[in-house]
């Protein structure tokens, strides 16, 4: 939190100013004492700037069988969170904040349903396609960032450090997120379908159901994966949680001991 270094003594000790003290003395005193307010004030207004950010922090809407499993409890304004490459995952994270009345764009991913997503509940009047960006698809996140709230990208190729840097930039300047399908450097985190299983189908009839899937989510700033059971879509084409969050949070607190007994 702080910079590494030694403080001197006289920045956190009282200054003393005892009689018979020659005048080069006190002077000296006097500036040690400057110097020692200056340095609190510096650290004060860091401290300051840090609860600054943690309190300005927003998230965006999140559905409630998601929420527990992403860091801070939903996707914050401003970051970028890596995919792994689903369109019915990207529908399920745009849901919450399209039906807060957030506008959405899906950018380089053809294979995007508009009826799966108006069945799943996205507005689509808020949402915005660009299935073909071919080489400017960073152009186009870019600029799409800067009116929208919430913006999913499949890459068309690698992009540049540099144009990274200036993209995360700009999605903290205007509070947007980026959901890129794939990897991406310094994401939030990822956030994958593990495992994947459809229901419905017999020998030679039925039709497809349910999906029950495994959604587990890796932060960079938590070492241990979140993982969760829902059903994505349900029988009714919605999003349903087949773990309880409670159960989840348990199975992290009995984690705990688990880890510290093998050690």
């Amino acid at each position: 939190m702080f910079d590494h270094g030694e403080m001197p003594a006289l920045a956190l000790s009282p200054l003393a100013d005892p009689v018979g003290t020659r005048a080069e003395e006190r002077g000296g005193s006097d500036a040690a004492r400057i110097r020692s307010v200056d340095t609190v004030q510096a650290l004060q207004a860091r401290i300051d700037a840090l609860q600054r950010t943690r309190l300005d922090t927003r998230l965006m809407p999140t559905h409630e069988a998601l929420a527990d499993l992403l860091p801070d409890g939903g996707l914050r304004e401003g970051a970028v969170y890596a995919l792994s490459p689903s369109s019915t995952l990207v529908m399920a994270l745009l849901l919450g904040p399209s039906q807060a009345g957030s506008w959405c764009a899906v950018i380089g991913m053809p294979e995007f349903g508009v009826e799966a997503a108006e069945g799943l509940g996205l507005d689509l009047d808020r949402l915005v396609l660009v299935p073909h960006p071919g080489d400017q698809w960073l152009a186009v996140a870019s600029t799409l960032a800067d009116a929208l709230g919430i913006v999913v990208v499949r890459p068309g190729r690698a992009a540049s450090d540099g144009a990274v840097a200036k993209l995360a930039g700009r999605l903290r300047e205007r509070g947007s997120t980026l959901l890129v399908v794939g990897p991406w450097p310094q994401a939030e985190a990822m956030i994958s379908i593990t495992a994947s299983e459809w229901s419905g189908l017999g020998e030679g009839h039925g039709v497809l159901a349910e999906r029950h899937v495994t959604l587990t989510v890796t932060s960079r700033r938590d070492p241990r994966p979140r993982s969760g059971q829902l059903l994505l879509p349900d029988a009714e084409q919605g999003i349903r949680r087949i773990d309880p969050p409670a159960l989840h949070r348990a199975r992290e607190r009995w984690a705990v001991p688990a880890a510290r007994q093998v050690g």
